[in-house]
């Protein structure tokens, strides 16, 4: 699952506010989906350093910021490089340029996503193969592609590449996202876990072949000032968003830790809410980009929160397959019946490490109340 644009997020509201109804008895209470300004408020001394050493050091494009940040993240993942780029769209898109795949290749990608984990396919002339997702974790469902991936793809020379794009420090067995694969993709949209102030994403691998082609591909194909081995493209994290994001950074295991603790208590909250809340896979750690929770009464309960003054969210509507933009194939909800199911059921509640419990409280009376009150 991967961005969506900020219009869908409804504004990143500054705090939360109190109001008396005139026409209801009970307080209300405005929870927004995301608070952005509340994590500025946290390190606003070291992002206001960090703006004012880029302006100071004129560094806006490249610069030791963006090697200090790739150096950094890398070393967070346990992956021997990262380069950075312009945003996360461009990280998948470049990964397939530079293990060669195009024309006449297909990429299977899963159902249910932002648009990019597909587009990306389609802009480098393959074509992308939907493969239903598990029901109850969202994911492309291993089952349908084979039992192991990293097996099959051994076994018939295919390459993995992991979309981590709402991913930053999740884990499975042990083994952090991002180091799975034979590459892999990360976002640093404003909303991320790890988000800039503005478009960033970042590819990393352990190949040292396939990093210095993604290299080279996002900045216009050189190897070196002026010396084009290849056509590329111009995709470059800017020194500004390098800062930002080398200094949030340190922060992220401390948020990915509050981010648990909310989906606890709002796991104990909904208990009897009468919706289904996220399952938790065995020996992974969630980080909890979104709180999805899913209810046939969706589009009905997501009138009442926002009424009631909470913002929600619907990763993702339409499933993939069934976009405008790929009516063409002819896909029908049986052949992925997971996806088309859930993009008419799950609903993305507010979640931010700064969420209060009061708040999460809030947002869980109303549930009740938009489930059980018709």
């Amino acid at each position: 699952m991967r961005e969506i644009p900020p219009d869908s997020f409804g504004r990143f509201k500054s705090s939360i506010t109190y109001e008396r109804s005139i026409f209801k008895s009970k307080t209300l209470m405005s929870v927004p989906f995301a608070d952005l300004y509340a994590q500025y408020l946290t390190i606003k001394k070291e992002i206001d350093e960090a703006i004012a050493a880029t302006i100071r050091q004129s560094s806006y494009i490249g610069g030791q910021a963006v090697k200090d940040f790739e150096h950094a993240f890398a070393a967070y993942l346990g992956i021997g490089q990262v380069i950075a780029c312009g945003n996360g769209t461009d990280s998948i898109e470049i990964l397939l340029k530079a293990y060669g795949i195009g024309e006449g290749d297909e990429v299977i990608v899963p159902a249910i996503s932002w648009i990019s984990t597909s587009e990306a396919v389609s802009s480098v002339g393959a074509t992308p193969v939907f493969v239903d997702i598990e029901k109850d974790y969202f994911t492309l469902d291993p089952a349908l592609v084979a039992k192991a991936i990293m097996k099959i793809a051994a076994a018939h020379r295919l390459v993995v590449i992991e979309d981590c794009a709402q991913a930053h420090g999740a884990r499975i067995a042990g083994q952090t996202a991002g180091t799975i694969g034979h590459a892999s993709s990360f976002s640093f949209y404003p909303g991320k876990n790890l988000g800039a102030y503005g478009d960033a994403g970042c590819m990393a691998t352990n190949d040292p072949a396939i990093a210095e082609k993604a290299r080279m591909i996002s900045q216009h194909g050189q190897m070196g000032k002026h010396n084009h081995l290849i056509e590329g493209r111009n995709s470059r994290l800017d020194g500004l968003q390098a800062a930002i994001l080398l200094a949030k950074l340190p922060h992220l295991e401390k948020w990915t830790e509050a981010r648990i603790a909310i989906a606890k208590k709002y796991e104990l909250l909904l208990r009897d809410a009468g919706v289904e809340t996220p399952v938790i896979r065995a020996g992974a750690r969630h980080v909890f980009h979104l709180y999805v929770i899913r209810t046939e009464e969706r589009d009905r309960l997501q009138e009442q929160l926002t009424a009631a003054g909470v913002e929600t969210a619907i990763h993702y509507p339409t499933a993939l397959p069934f976009l405008p933009c790929y009516r063409h194939r002819e896909f029908k909800p049986g052949d992925f019946p997971s996806a088309h199911a859930a993009q008419g059921t799950i609903l993305s509640l507010p979640i931010f490490p700064e969420l209060s419990d009061d708040a999460m409280a809030y947002v869980a009376d109303q549930i009740k109340t938009g489930i059980y009150v018709q």
